[in-house]
């Protein structure tokens, strides 16, 4: 019988003691006062006050023994030090917690609150009662999980054991309210569109296949926040609106990639991309401010302030440049030699897959804060010609740290350059990319109604990684993991 068995079993006749004394081990209500946090902060009136208050946590340790013993308790808001004394407790309450109290369990202790020798604030018990029984151990304090596929799947024991990776995910959270509260105040609608898609637009990535049984059709997890469909809401007469929500796209794994995040899109009627790569950066630095408190950065080898000026990088220029290599005019043949000269692995084969891996060549180099423009028409099939060069668009990424963090156009509404370009991305697909993006008809029948100028942008949590100097993965809650084989 392995250890972990053998803790199990004793912890469960622990549970049979409990319930033979009449206690419940995993109670459903709880007498609970204040939380923990609150306990801190108002200590100096409790303790002048010497009224008895409920408290309740996990056992994060337990010291002492015979007449006294102390214990700390946790429960998310803050920690909160308890002493149990024989004289006071009573001795078979004191005797009943030795036996059936191990650190992980919940409890909730009544007392009141006083300081030590040592000047730590503490509860002295007259009374406590069992919240849940634990039946496993808690990891190690100061070793915690170490495997990382062990702590992705054993979530809510790397955060317990971390509390710096809490923090990173209360950050994460104030994130996304900083991006929320600038769109509103910026004049932008909240709005919320479908997850479930008959054709996927709006970005180029392999989606997520499943079947609706009512309508008996195929339909797709959407793979941008709603990008077609917030442009019909330009059409209807919604100036400005945005969105924030998961998006799926059935790729690999790295640490840039994700098959499911959360993504922030907005459409603003009645601008371009200029506009937008202004209202971009303005944005950028404020959710730095709020959320980090500096807008100087190290992450990923790289460090970037984002108060300095935005360079704009030609997207053509900036990979002749890096690597010769004029991709305008380049045949597939010259562009795949320079790729093998580069070592860069590259998968599919068409120009605009070769084209997109030379400029992640180039981009790895670029420490930032940049805008990458002008990208060939190739590679930007919902984004407006640039009126210098017909060959490239109106499109705008920022650059932080190597990589693309948003991406934004001067939104295509041209329904007959529209119905070409859908074209050439439908002849990609018949010829075996699953990249490509899916023709959407009615998307066109809607251009021909109309829609104003617009600049569209989007970004998500590869932002909030690279500013925290993480990868993806880590800064997700809950990755996605295979399960766990027997």
């Amino acid at each position: 019988m392995s250890s972990l068995d053998e803790i199990r079993d004793i912890r469960i006749k622990k549970i049979n003691l409990l319930r033979k004394a009449g206690m419940d081990p995993y109670p459903a209500d709880s007498k609970r006062e204040i939380s923990l946090k609150d306990a801190v902060d108002s200590f100096d009136n409790l303790e002048k006050n010497r009224k008895e208050k409920w408290i309740a946590g996990r056992i994060m340790s337990i010291r002492g023994q015979g007449a006294i013993i102390f214990f700390t308790l946790y429960d998310g808001t803050g920690s909160f030090q308890g002493v149990l004394k024989k004289d006071v407790l009573g001795a078979e309450k004191l005797d009943f917690w030795n036996e059936v109290v191990d650190i992980g369990d919940f409890v909730e202790v009544r007392g009141i609150f006083f300081k030590t020798n040592r000047g730590e604030k503490t509860i002295e018990a007259k009374d406590w009662r069992m919240l849940s029984k634990s039946l496993r151990p808690l990891p190690e304090k100061w070793h915690g999980l170490t495997d990382s596929e062990e702590r992705y799947r054993k979530r809510y024991l790397d955060i317990l054991m971390n509390p710096e990776l809490k923090e990173l995910f209360e950050k994460k959270a104030k994130f996304w309210d900083v991006t929320r509260e600038f769109m509103k105040q910026k004049g932008f609608l909240e709005v919320e569109t479908p997850t479930l898609e008959t054709t996927t637009g709006g970005a180029e990535a392999t989606p997520f296949k499943t079947h609706h049984n009512d309508y008996d059709m195929d339909v797709y997890l959407r793979i941008s926040v709603g990008e077609l469909w917030q442009k019909r809401l330009m059409a209807g007469g919604f100036p400005k609106t945005f969105e924030i929500g998961r998006i799926y796209r059935n790729e690999g794994t790295s640490p840039e990639h994700a098959q499911e995040f959360t993504n922030m899109e907005f459409y603003w009627g009645f601008a371009n991309y200029n506009d937008g790569m202004a209202l971009v950066r303005e944005m950028y630095i404020e959710i730095a401010k709020k959320v980090f408190c500096t807008t100087k950065f190290s992450s990923h080898g790289h460090t970037f302030d984002l108060m300095d000026e935005w360079k704009e990088i030609d997207y053509v220029s900036e990979i002749k440049n890096r690597t010769g290599v004029d991709v305008l005019s380049a045949g597939e043949k010259d562009m795949m030699k320079k790729l093998d000269e580069l070592g860069v692995k590259y998968e599919g084969m068409g120009k605009e897959r070769l084209t997109d891996s030379l400029w992640k060549y180039c981009r790895k180099q670029i420490s930032g804060p940049a805008m990458l423009i002008h990208h060939p028409t190739l590679v930007a099939p919902l984004s407006k010609i640039n009126p210098a060069n017909p060959l490239t668009t109106e499109r705008f990424q920022p650059l932080i740290a190597g990589s693309e963090v948003g991406n934004g156009y001067s939104e295509l509404n041209d329904p007959i350059d529209q119905h070409e370009r859908f074209e050439v991305q439908r002849k990609l697909i018949e010829a075996g990319d699953e990249e490509a993006m899916m023709p959407d008809d009615e998307f066109v029948e809607m251009l021909e109604y109309g829609m104003p100028p617009t600049c569209g942008f989007g970004f998500g949590e590869r932002l909030f990684s690279i500013l925290s100097d993480k990868p993806l993965r880590e800064t997700q809650i809950f990755p996605l993991m295979k399960p766990k084989e027997n």
